[in-house]
């Protein structure tokens, strides 16, 4: 049953994607593209690009739209679902008991640990999407003047994706 497999694929990338959504990107492109073929990779940088324009976390919209389109509405409550249930859990026992133990030099040892591993994952989604997404010179030239739009001045980057989106239009059709 899809829903069943939605919901327990997306726990299983909620629960080791420490770090955010980005994070998640290499665990759902081999969970949901390279092991389930539920999506293909075009089909997987659409509802990324959507899941980034939409308002909310990029993990939760793109889990919701990955559910809805390999099993409809049931198919994205139930992945959404599934992938904040993890956050959820440790976000409750975390209130619970990481207040006490905050300042332990074991917890600050770990954590300083996690934080390079967490860069990492989102370098390694920065350049899967890159690989993917920068297909001719246009394209790349697109992704250079949002990096240095959003390094170099103060433009909001909902502005730079709306940019983006007209360029293509412009560009492209």
């Amino acid at each position: 049953m899809i829903i069943l497999e939605l919901y327990l694929s997306f726990l299983k990338i909620g629960a080791f994607s420490i770090g955010g959504g980005y994070v998640m990107l290499p665990l759902i492109q081999q969970e949901i593209i390279e092991n389930r073929a539920w999506l293909t990779l075009p089909e997987f940088l659409n509802i990324l690009a959507i899941a980034e324009m939409t308002p909310g976390p990029v993990a939760i919209n793109s889990a919701t739209f990955i559910g809805y389109q390999a099993g409809g509405f049931w198919g994205a409550a139930f992945a959404t679902a599934g992938v904040v249930t993890p956050s959820l859990v440790l976000m409750v026992a975390a209130a619970s008991f990481l207040s006490h133990f905050y300042e332990n030099r074991w917890v600050q040892a770990a954590l300083d640990g996690l934080r390079p591993a967490v860069l990492a994952l989102i370098a390694s989604a920065a350049i899967f999407v890159a690989e993917s997404a920068v297909v001719d010179i246009l394209s790349a030239i697109f992704s250079l003047t949002v990096i240095a739009l959003l390094l170099l001045t103060r433009i909001h980057p909902v502005l730079t994706l709306l940019l983006a989106a007209a360029a293509g239009v412009i560009f492209y059709l």
